[in-house]
């Protein structure tokens, strides 16, 4: 008995040694802390510190006295942040710091930057438009480049990056989340994105674990369900958590799927499975940092389990740290009884409690400096707009060209067709500027005249307006064969990021696109998810352009005047004929 418990407690202090992980570092002035810290929690507070809740800077008074009452009451152990702005937010977490009794873990949820919360941030690409790419040197600068925003924003975790490989075009929830549908670069991108991050000492976190890319529900609104073999998982699925697992990732994100090849348990999503959170990442997989569920509000879960069973079933299965429980009390209640019935130890619960510590105390918690909010929005974007340019040169995919269009010349008489769009644009404007092209928007704006010719008394622009419906449709087209053009560009604008109804794009928008695209002197540029592609397969000239700024306008404006190569490849497969790897 005496030998197994040396045993025991020499696995506790050496385990963090067996994986180079710099969170989980036990110093001597490390231990020191987390032996201080742990001892002042009661046992419910020890429960408590494994809750990460909600936090906005958008949502006014009454949320931050919740937000307050639960720092205060339960002494919960961690923030994570959503909308609101920038400086706001920096003033709460300072707020919120100087009121907690143990310092708070502050995480985000920022995929692609801290602008896909906070106003006034300019966004990074989305982790498809990476995946286009070549240079994997480019994901590791983006990576950092967030790591130094969570960084200057006093967040300590960023859950990111997605490392679900997309291998289903229909997929609602993970889609353009995804860097592609290929398992090699999935993992290569997401281990690059994790060390740029976890460089500037921000947590990164490998999710949704086994595996959310072959889904057609999203689990925000229901349980999905993978029927696949444990086999095929192996291959292909739980590679990317393999590599990132290898490359020291601080932490892996349980999604909420039904997957019977690990756990036939009705209902039972693999975040609330010991026999894929204990089972299947930790034993099998050997990974010994901080697991975390996706978030316990969503529907996969609470559809099927009450928020404080489901808290307490998450902990029993093996995580860590549960992400955003509404029910803080009734979490705390029902672990205590799962610990009475023995479903659950104390033993469990402390040692992960003294994890989480001991990740505090390794991003410098320990020594919490208040937020300076002076030139916050500038320091947020310094890097931006250069990174973005960087990535665009090396997206932009060229997938058709049939050699008599591009590059389009000034001497050419040339049409500009933007779709969804209805004022200009920076790629209309340079097509104006520098090829004295003809514009015409098609905009779907309800309180457009069918066609409207107009001159821009600034700038010279002739538009051409045109409500995006079936009768507008065909009286461009008509007007278009009318005048007789050279070159005809199409931009496809503003749609849908999501599948549902093709994206967005409406009927008359794809009757649009279709006749423009049965001329070989059309070319066409789709700013947006390029799974959209799949309505011009068979377009003469076509350009993935994957997102739509005026940085990626510019890029691509580049490429359609011959000034830059398009030297990007296609990261998924949109038809037969376009298929992942494709780039001219």
């Amino acid at each position: 008995m005496h030998k197994k418990v040396i045993i025991v407690c020499l696995l506790f202090f050496i385990a963090p040694h067996a994986f180079s992980q710099q969170f989980y570092k036990r110093s001597h002035a490390a231990k020191r802390w987390v032996k201080k810290q742990y001892k002042l929690l009661s046992d419910d507070e020890k429960i408590a510190q494994l809750m990460v809740v909600r936090a906005h800077s958008n949502l006014g008074a009454d949320h931050v006295q919740q937000v307050t009452e639960l720092i205060k009451k339960y002494n919960v152990g961690a923030l994570c942040f959503f909308q609101g702005g920038p400086v706001r937010q920096a003033v709460l977490t300072n707020y919120y710091q100087s009121i907690a009794k143990t310092p708070l873990m502050v995480c985000i949820d920022g995929e692609w930057g801290l602008g896909m919360r906070l106003d006034s941030i300019v966004n990074f690409p989305h982790q498809l438009m990476m995946g286009a790419t070549n240079d994997a040197d480019f994901v590791y600068k983006m990576g950092n480049a967030v790591g130094f925003q969570c960084k200057r924003m006093g967040i300590n975790v960023n859950y990111a990056p997605v490392v679900d490989v997309n291998n289903n075009p229909e997929n609602p929830v993970i889609n353009d989340r995804s860097f592609g549908e290929d398992k090699y670069k999935v993992a290569a991108f997401g281990v690059q994105y994790m060390k740029g991050l976890q460089a500037e000492n921000v947590m990164a976190c490998a999710k949704h674990f086994p595996g959310h890319g072959d889904v057609s529900v999203d689990s925000h609104l229901d349980l999905p369900i993978i029927n696949k073999t444990r086999e095929a998982l192996d291959s292909l699925e739980l590679y990317p958590f393999r590599e990132m697992i290898k490359a020291g990732v601080g932490s892996v994100m349980m999604a909420h799927l039904y997957i019977p090849a690990i756990d036939t348990t009705s209902h039972l999503a693999t975040s609330l499975s010991p026999k894929a959170v204990d089972g299947l990442l930790r034993k099998q997989l050997g990974f010994k940092g901080i697991t975390i569920t996706d978030g316990l509000e969503m529907k996969g879960i609470s559809k099927y389990f009450p928020d404080g069973e489901a808290s307490m079933q998450a902990l029993v299965a093996g995580n860590d740290m549960l992400c955003l429980p509404t029910d803080i009390q009734g979490a705390i209640n029902k672990t205590k009884q799962a610990i009475a019935d023995k479903r659950l130890s104390w033993k469990k619960i402390n040692w992960s409690v003294k994890k989480v510590l001991l990740a505090k105390y390794n991003m410098g918690l320990n020594n919490f400096q208040p937020i300076d909010t002076s030139h916050l929005v500038a320091d947020l974007n310094v890097e931006t707009n250069y990174i973005k340019t960087g990535i665009a040169r090396n997206a932009i995919t060229l997938l058709n060209d049939n050699g008599k269009v591009l590059p389009l010349k000034a001497e050419k008489k040339i049409a500009y067709i933007a779709i969804g769009v209805n004022k200009e644009n920076a790629l209309s404007t340079r097509l104006k500027t520098d090829l004295n092209s003809d514009i015409y928007f098609f905009s779907g704006d309800a309180n457009a005249v069918h066609i409207k010719e107009t001159i821009e008394p600034q700038t010279g622009v002739k538009k051409i307006d045109a409500i995006g419906d079936m009768q507008s449709a065909e009286e461009l087209i008509t007007l278009l064969k009318h005048k007789t053009y050279d070159a005809i560009v199409i931009g496809v604008h503003n749609y849908s990021r999501r599948p549902a109804n093709n994206y967005g794009l409406s009927k008359a928008s794809i009757c649009l696109i279709n006749q423009l695209q049965q001329q070989p002197n059309s070319t066409s540029l789709f700013f947006g998810n390029p799974y959209a592609l799949k309505v011009s397969c068979g377009a003469p000239n076509l350009i993935a352009c994957y997102e739509d700024d005026d940085i990626i306008q510019q890029a691509a404006a580049d490429i359609l005047e011959g000034k830059a190569k398009a030297v990007g490849t296609l990261p998924v497969t949109v038809c037969e004929n376009l298929k992942f790897g494709m780039g001219l």
